[in-house]
């Protein structure tokens, strides 16, 4: 071997005749190996990939009792990626499932050796994450909060502890650091090892050089899996091919999508020091300097993610087994120079070897896991982006239990491959994504920041118009949407870089768009929002969304429901808007990002009926969100139509259907129990008069549902919401005409103070609103009783009463809310408003009598919860101690503490420029301080805490609230005159 000193290479190109030494390992890798045992026939799972993650997801599904199992391996086990990790285990990490995972994995690998037998490498060596700047400090207090309430210890330390901890550190240039003393290293081709014995010795049966060539799918189910060996009939497949998932995924008969792509993954391994490092000594991470250190063998292991990487394998290898690439000194040298500035005793160190090996990354810097969208039974693994060994345990305990029990033990969406779709799975966006993402994974990420690359490949036809209007953006799954819009004169480039922890650049004009939403008019494109529409024939499509929603949607034409999809547990698969557009057919509103989420949850619970249609219209229309009391004024002039509240209802619809009105009907309110006595009329029975209705006749208003036309256009759909809790319209626009539909808009808006606004605006509006939005709050573990959405669930529907409505109308402000538990099934509240029904008089009482409940997705779940209460509460936080201008502000993801205990975490936060003051909205748990135990949480355990929000290690006290401030609701007051219910703003 050519020996050389760190120094050495720094400024010498590798000589060709300088070969990388590898271990016994390696050895015969190549060569025939004969098959010991054929194939099975049948399975109940197969496999694909003999890695960390392949081996951890056998391992724990036979553990939760599933032993027909099949593993593949085209190699040898743990040949490929794993073979070249580092192997860190390290639990500091941004998102709290990835946290959750990592954490797992340590505490299993911990105990593998004494399950298994077979040495794993593993030793708890501890972590040192240095910052050199007082940001990435900031950063690292961030983490280090949710660490602590996670019961993982880590704290916050100074350079001089650093040296003590790592005396080879030169800590000149550092401000601090976070030292985690439970981070570990361990050997993870041994680990792999140990899985696959255990998983082994639990009935799975595990074959080396096979194979995969496709999966056979049969009616959108996986069927069979073909090998090089011949054919396996089985019920699941899970690719956890590695770099190899992508091309894997595109061979199947029904193309499974795996947006992943290999880069080249450089670190060097060094000889013994003169005095051999200790094992025990903390791996070293240097985000700043872009490196990461741990000992090994008595020296080092040194890699590092470099800003200018290398993909490789676009256009795909056929390759079994992975083998150290080509050495590249001159690319590594920015990463050496890195580790000679930080250890400078390692400049007459040996090198033993430049490792250069494929690593997967995907195009958010998440790994990949779940159910295909495609084809059910098909789940994948893969995609790791250097964190396979800190996440291969948790990361397959997590599919196992998806698997086994139909849903993971935690929310893992942000790891779901369905948040992908197809416009991912460009080659050509990957490459680029992924020398994009290679750099990030050690870059500061400050909130709200922003892919560069991949750009500008969804955008709705307003994109150039905004554009030229200042519009600064974000994109959210590939579509581009306006966070606000920066005024003229205003200095673009110093908006643009404004990355901070701290008040941002942005927030005045923010506050200004925000101003216009509540005094004036604003007009923000929605385009991104998911659209689809569900028709049949007869009342199949009726009939199937009764099922799937909590809401009842038997309910007029023209009507909007908010509502929302439940999992059998009673938790949000989606949360949407709903509205009849006829008596078979509705037009569904759901986040961007579900887009293909409730695709295949529609599709999953649908039945195949060629008479029910399922169609996405995303791309169809155009959704410009107009905002404010003016909005009004600007709607009526375009359409020459009334647009009142008496004549446009809140949450209604008028666009694309006609329903006729019945020349005699009624129309029902709630009342209070007081009022009831007063109220037998058209002869009902005086029972129903006691459910608290009232009932009078109605004859002024319109008696069709038109079409709106806006200047030009027609057939546009005009919705009086907002998804802000602000007066305005939804105006879904045939893509054809959004251009001229904005012109029309902005030209009549200038006399009414219009202006464009952008998300930043309608964020903070929904939030000071205590408007919950579906995969930051809201989850597929959270349901409607803990987030105080009772009023979107009818647990009674009755599916007879509705089919008599034909239209309805929403009156005045109620001054009494009843107070009753059990509401009738066709009530709903809206804020203070009362919706009322229409229909005939002489059909009603029939319909009471003859209708029968209709059963949903959940409904078992809600009820149970009903009845012994819930264990979490989502409610409102207002920082009361805290400086906008000099305290760092509230993300999202910080603790809160009651009584100083930990119960919970934020899920949003923004600032309210009506309260002026930081909103939080999170959840508050109960835990027993001394078992840890989940207890029920009342409203009186919200309400009689004190509570505070940890930002950084930093807590601040804040006021809990779980309704609205009616204030805000209602007129608007100066600050020294609110009254926020017992709540006096300073």
């Amino acid at each position: 071997m050519f020996l050389r000193m760190l120094s050495d290479v720094r400024w010498q190109r590798a000589s060709p005749g300088w070969r990388n030494i590898s271990g016994s390992r390696r050895s015969n890798m190549n060569g025939a190996e004969p098959h010991a045992t054929p194939l099975p026939a049948h399975a109940q799972v197969v496999i694909c990939g003999g890695g960390i993650m392949g081996t951890s997801v056998a391992y724990h599904l036979s553990k939760l009792g599933w032993k027909d199992i099949v593993l593949l391996e085209q190699g040898r086990l743990a040949a490929g990626s794993t073979r070249f990790c580092a192997g860190i285990v390290s639990t500091v990490r941004h998102l709290s499932i990835e946290l959750k995972m990592a954490d797992y994995s340590n505490k299993l690998y911990q105990q593998l050796e004494q399950e298994t037998g077979i040495k794993t490498g593993y030793l708890r060596t501890g972590s040192i994450s240095l910052a050199q700047t007082q940001d990435r400090l900031i950063s690292l207090k961030r983490i280090a909060s949710r660490l602590k309430v996670m019961g993982i210890p880590c704290e916050i330390i100074p350079p001089k502890r650093v040296a003590q901890l790592h005396p080879m550190i030169n800590i000149h240039d550092l401000v601090g650091a976070m030292y985690v003393p439970e981070d570990a290293v361990v050997s993870s081709a041994d680990v792999s090892l140990a899985l696959a014995s255990a998983a082994s010795q639990n009935g799975v049966q595990v074959h080396e050089r096979t194979s995969v060539i496709h999966v056979v799918g049969q009616k959108g189910s996986v069927a069979g899996v073909e090998t090089d060996r011949g054919m396996i009939e089985c019920q699941y497949f899970v690719n956890c091919a590695g770099q190899w998932a992508y091309e894997l995924g595109l061979s199947n008969e029904e193309p499974v999508s795996i947006p992943l792509h290999a880069c080249e993954h450089f670190y060097l391994l060094t000889r013994p020091l003169k005095t051999p490092l200790e094992s025990s000594m903390p791996t070293i991470v240097d985000p700043d300097g872009r490196i990461y250190i741990r000992g090994w063998q008595g020296g080092i292991l040194s890699g590092g993610f470099e800003k200018n990487p290398k993909p490789i394998f676009t256009e795909g290898r056929n390759q079994l087994e992975i083998q150290n690439l080509q050495e590249d000194w001159d690319h590594f040298e920015p990463l050496l120079s890195a580790l000679l500035r930080r250890m400078p005793g390692l400049e007459t160190l040996e090198i033993m070897q430049l490792v250069n090996c494929p690593e997967s990354f995907t195009p958010d810097m998440r790994c990949i896991m779940g159910e295909s969208p495609a084809v059910q039974g098909y789940f994948v693994l893969a995609g790791m982006n250097s964190a396979g060994t800190s996440f291969g345990g948790g990361a397959g305990k997590f599919l196992a239990e998806w698997m086994v029990n139909g849903y993971p033990s935690d929310n893992v969406w942000p790891l779901d491959l369905k948040r992908f779709g197809a416009l991912q799975s460009s080659r050509t966006f990957l490459r680029h994504r992924v020398m994009e993402v290679m750099p990030l994974m050690y870059d500061l990420k400050v909130p709200r920041w922003d892919f560069q690359t991949g750009r500008q490949l969804r955008t709705s036809p307003l994109y150039d118009r905004l554009d030229a209007q200042g519009a600064r953006w974000m994109e959210k799954h590939g579509f581009e949407r306006a966070k606000f819009f920066v005024p003229p004169g205003k200095d673009l480039l110093a908006l643009d870089q404004s990355k901070t922890f701290y008040k941002p650049d942005w927030f005045d004009i923010v506050g200004a768009e925000v101003k216009c939403c509540k005094e004036a008019v604003c007009v923000i494109d929605m385009s991104s929002f998911t659209k689809f529409e569900i028709s049949s024939t007869g009342d199949q499509a009726l009939e199937v969304l009764q099922y799937l929603f909590s809401n009842d949607l038997d309910v007029p034409v023209g009507h909007i429901v908010h509502t929302g999809m439940l999992n059998p547990n009673g938790g949000y698969e989606n949360d949407c808007s709903v509205v009849r557009l006829n008596k078979r057919s509705f037009f569904m509103i759901s986040p961007t990002d579900q887009q293909v989420h409730c695709w295949a949850w529609l599709k999953k619970h649908m039945p195949d009926d060629s008479n029910l249609l399922l169609e996405d219209v995303t791309w169809k229309y155009t959704a410009l969100n107009l905002i404010g009391p003016r909005s009004v004024d600007v709607l009526s002039e375009l359409s020459y139509a009334p647009m009142t509240p008496e004549h446009f209802p809140s949450l209604f619809c008028k666009g694309g259907a006609t329903a006729q009105l019945p020349n005699n009907f009624c129309m029902l309110a709630y009342c209070s129990e007081e009022e009831t006595a007063m109220n037998s009329l058209h002869g009902l029975s005086p029972s129903i008069c006691k459910m608290g209705l009232i009932l009078t006749v109605q004859t002024s208003c319109c008696k069709d549902i038109k079409e709106m036309s806006v200047g030009y256009a027609n057939g546009i759909r005009v919705m009086s919401m907002t998804h802000t809790g602000e007066p305005g319209f939804m105006l879904y626009i045939p893509i054809e005409y959004a251009l001229h539909v904005y012109n029309e808009v902005i030209s009549v808006g200038q006399k009414y103070g219009i202006r464009n606004s952008g998300y930043y605006a309608l964020r903070s509006l929904r939030i000071e609103k205590f408007f919950a939005f579906w995969g930051q709050d809201l989850n597929a573990f959270t349901t409607p009783l803990e987030c105080g959405r009772e009023f979107r669930v009818k647990l009674d529907k009755v599916q007879d009463v509705a089919k008599s409505w034909a239209g309805l109308v929403v009156v005045g402000a109620l001054k009494q809310v009843p107070a009753c538990q059990s509401r009738p099934p066709w009530g709903l509240e809206l804020g203070t408003s009362a919706m009322w029904f229409l229909t005939c008089p002489a059909t009603l009482q029939a319909s009471l009598q003859n209708g029968h409940d209709t059963d949903f997705i959940g409904r078992e779940a809600l009820l149970r919860q009903k009845q012994e209460g819930v264990y979490k509460r989502f409610t409102m936080f207002i920082l009361e101690d805290h400086d906008t201008d000099l305290d760092l502000w509230p993300w999202w993801g910080e603790p809160i503490y009651r009584n100083g205990h930990y119960v919970g975490k934020t899920t949003s936060s923004a600032y309210s420029y009506t309260l002026e003051r930081h909103v939080c909205l999170g959840f508050v748990h109960n835990l027993d301080p001394e078992t840890g135990e989940e207890q029920l949480v009342t409203p009186d355990f919200v309400n009689r805490g004190e509570y505070e929000i940890d930002i950084a290690g930093q807590r601040f006290q804040a006021k809990a609230k779980l309704y609205p401030f009616s204030s805000l609701f209602t007129s608007r007051r100066r600050k020294d005159e609110m009254e926020f219910g017992g709540y006096q703003g300073k």
